[in-house]
């Protein structure tokens, strides 16, 4: 199984809990004894979705397709997940709780507030980093400071950070097992934040089990905007399949032409990754599209790529540079502008760190 096979196989078996033809299809496949489970590891970590595949496995019963020592081990990382998971569950509760007594609604968001959300069959399948969630730009200063009083502590090593970020420097608890990150914006790039902010998506955030979570558009949205304009998924025309499978997952949950057509800045950037996941997820109904010139460009590029793997490597280092230095200029020009932006620009650069 070359690259594009395995990414192909991989994103089929995340909708077998859900999708008929896609069963069928991946238990012949499995049948076959035609899979690289090498390949399909890599694959599936590199993507943050080995538990995600494990459970759908487990759940169609076609774990008895598979070498004994990889069940054993996707098993074992799973476990680890889910008992990591329940902690940051408890965690999250603890922080809500404490905000909530303060007069403050945190609203989380991502891979937290999905948790928070039950979307997940299995509270295993997500893999989670930090905590997520985001404040009005009046609670935002205050919540920083209750959250420190409360034992919270910068986990970066300087007293300085660049004024644009989206949230503040990640903050850590001893003995807590994830770090957290407050929010006052959604999107790094401003144009798209004026569209996709708080204000947005306060208005029809849904209260579950006393936690403040994004509607399930919203949530779908932001499992796009993350990949497509956080991590600049839109430059390199790469989707991450942990993100895909929230959205495909959430896709069941509201309607996905009205929740992407709702930001008119966004709508051609959250529709060009869903063409990618309607093409990977072996066309789903639910996650049917707008189809104009810039998603066929998008599919026909990103099918190349994962075609010519080295030719990809090339094109992402030419693309990382150009990236590395437009931030690197639009951070000189704005020193020359704002004396927040020449305080850090002064600091970064006679830090000895």
């Amino acid at each position: 199984m070359n690259y594009k096979e395995t990414i192909y196989f991989v994103a089929k078996c995340l909708t077998i809990s859900f999708e008929d033809t896609n069963k069928e299809a991946i238990e012949k496949q499995l049948r076959s004894n035609s899979i690289d489970w090498d390949n399909v590891v890599k694959v599936s970590t590199s993507h943050y979705v080995l538990p995600a595949l494990f459970c759908n496995l487990k759940r169609a019963g076609f774990l008895i397709y598979l070498p004994k020592n990889l069940v054993s081990y996707m098993e074992h990382i799973t476990n680890l997940n889910r008992d990591r998971n329940k902690q940051i569950i408890i965690q999250a509760k603890e922080l809500n709780t404490l905000l909530l007594s303060n007069n403050i609604r945190p609203i989380f968001v991502k891979g937290t507030g999905n948790l928070l959300a039950g979307i997940y069959e299995d509270i295993g399948e997500r893999m989670v980093g930090d905590i997520d969630f985001i404040f009005s730009k009046e609670d935002y200063p205050r919540a920083i400071t209750i959250l420190k009083e409360f034992n919270y502590s910068d986990t970066q090593k300087y007293n300085y950070h660049l004024p644009s970020e989206k949230h503040y420097i990640r903050i850590q608890k001893k003995n807590n097992i994830a770090a957290i990150e407050i929010h006052k914006e959604l999107l790094d790039k401003k144009k798209y934040s004026r569209e996709f902010n708080y204000n947005y998506i306060e208005k029809d955030s849904q209260i579950i089990n006393q936690i403040c979570v994004l509607s399930y558009a919203n949530k779908l949205n932001l499992s796009i905007l993350a990949n497509q304009i956080n991590d600049n998924g839109i430059y390199y025309k790469m989707i991450t399949l942990r993100n895909a499978y929230d959205v495909f997952l959430l896709s069941k949950k509201t309607k996905v032409k009205r929740a992407v057509s709702a930001l008119a800045k966004l709508t051609n950037t959250l529709n060009c990754f869903l063409a990618v996941c309607y093409e990977i997820f072996n066309k789903v109904d639910s996650l049917k599209y707008k189809s104009s010139k810039m998603t066929l460009s998008y599919l026909r590029i990103f099918n190349s790529q994962i075609t010519n793997i080295q030719a990809t490597k090339r094109r992402r280092k030419l693309i990382k540079t150009y990236l590395f230095l437009k931030r690197r200029l639009d951070i000189i020009y704005k020193s020359l502008i704002y004396k927040k932006y020449r305080f850090w620009l002064f600091k970064r650069l006679t830090s000895r760190r």
